[in-house]
């Protein structure tokens, strides 16, 4: 069924809601029964369907790109996928970015936000019920994120969009986009890629490798089927703490932390077991159980898979052949303090499209984090591909 976005009456902005896509044929050639997607929008969809934003997040995030305003609702407003009320104007993860009068403005853009296959906020994933009615776990198959460009494109389908003005995202978020631009072309009509390369590398894949055994090691993780009892939220936590030192930079975490102590502990006692924490390990035990509290295990495992996957050129040949597909406006930028996607790598994707292109600089001391943390400078350069 088609959706349209037109009548104020049912406009949601910024609140979960689900589409059943159906079965859905995965590269690996298993058939996935049931598929939803969960995902959010903001703005209204032009009749003719012309005003389309997608935007991808990256490997936790979730389908809340930017608060938002139930119109039309009140005490009636819509639940959550876990049946909670939904929370509309609760920040989402790129605030400022996305709203009224912002680089995408939703008073003129209509912006869709869709969590990833193989999450864990909604879409389909490994603790979604399997067709015997427990949890898919272990037996959740691999997703690439080509397979997730397909599930994206159904979506588009119901939701009645043929053709997407932009398609934009930063990490993982920014591979999906790319593979947006080569799977279908004809429904680009602009792609922007941050901190994101072509392909994965060598030392990302060794870092997502590090993180996936944090997990499965866990002695509560079960081989994946963990559901019945206690998750393995330790080794959750330990796989963020390695993901976050890669999304900082060196200068950042010695300008906050250096070696200071956290308030009240002593890092200096008898016993390294029982020593008080350095502020910097404070903060990463913050966010790993940030992360733990909200996401899960096998969910983790499976976006980490997908994003392993990336390589635009699989298949088809070198990476100009693979890139010579696409028929989009680009926009490669890369953040100069990161240390997981090298800004040298944007400057190869960038250099390989049809045309001439130069990668972009976002500049920011907090490495990687920067496409998150400078909209400002993110949203002057979204400006030169999304028109006012």
């Amino acid at each position: 069924m088609t959706v349209r976005q037109t009548d104020p009456a049912v406009r949601r902005d910024g609140v979960v809601r689900a589409a059943e896509i159906g079965e859905l044929t995965l590269e690996s050639g298993f058939r996935l029964p049931d598929v939803r997607l969960a995902y959010e929008t903001w703005g209204e969809l032009a009749p003719d369907g012309s005003n389309a934003v997608l935007v991808e997040h990256a490997l936790t995030g979730d389908s809340h790109a930017a608060r938002g305003t139930t119109v039309g609702y009140g005490d009636t407003a819509p639940f959550d996928m876990d049946g909670r009320r939904a929370a509309a104007d609760a920040g989402g993860w790129w605030d400022g970015l996305i709203g009224p009068g912002a680089a995408i403005d939703t008073n003129r853009w209509f912006v869709v936000c869709a969590n990833i296959l193989g999450g864990c906020h909604g879409s389909t994933g490994p603790a979604s019920l399997a067709p015997d009615a427990t949890p898919w776990g272990s037996r959740f198959p691999r997703i690439t994120v080509r397979d997730t460009v397909a599930a994206e494109a159904r979506l588009a389908d119901r939701l009645g969009i043929r053709r997407w003005r932009l398609v934009v995202g930063g990490s993982m978020g920014g591979a999906r986009a790319l593979e947006w631009a080569v799977c279908h072309p004809e429904r680009v009509a602009a792609c922007a890629v941050i901190a994101a390369n072509a392909r994965v590398s060598a030392e990302q894949l060794a870092w997502g490798h590090a993180q996936a055994l944090a997990i499965r090691q866990d002695p509560r993780f079960c081989h994946g089927n963990y559901y019945a009892g206690p998750h393995p939220v330790e080794g959750l936590g330990l796989a963020r703490r390695i993901a976050h030192i890669t999304y900082r930079s060196a200068h950042e975490l010695a300008a906050r932390f250096d070696r200071e102590a956290q308030p009240r502990e002593d890092p200096a006692g008898t016993h390294p077991g029982t020593r008080g924490r350095y502020r910097v390990e404070g903060y990463l035990d913050h966010q790993a159980g940030k992360l733990a509290a909200r996401f899960d295990a096998n969910a983790y495992l499976s976006v980490n898979e997908t994003l392993m996957s990336h390589d635009v050129a699989r298949g088809r040949g070198s990476l100009r052949q693979a890139l010579a597909r696409t028929r989009c406006e680009w926009l490669v930028a890369a953040v100069d303090s990161d240390r997981l996607f090298l800004p040298e790598e944007s400057a190869e994707l960038a250099a390989s499209l049809p045309g001439e292109h130069e990668a972009r600089t976002i500049t920011s001391p907090s490495g990687h984090d920067g496409f998150l943390l400078e909209t400002p400078q993110v949203g002057r350069l979204l400006r030169t591909v999304l028109p006012d």
